[in-house]
């Protein structure tokens, strides 16, 4: 059985794969958000932190 959880921005239900890890990183098809995968049990997804760019400053 498939877990699914609900995206935090749009509140769309994803569905995680069987072989979901805690950290993977998704796309909500409804909204576009990157999300992290944060718990697997309850599942739990939250945005993922964006990445500040790095000028080698």
């Amino acid at each position: 059985m498939s877990k699914t959880a609900e995206c935090p921005v749009c509140g769309a239900e994803i569905k995680l794969a069987d072989d979901a890890v805690q950290g993977e990183l998704l796309t909500c098809d409804e909204c576009g958000s990157e999300l992290e995968v944060t718990s697997l049990d309850p599942p739990q997804l939250d945005e993922a932190p964006q990445e500040e760019e790095d000028w080698g400053q």
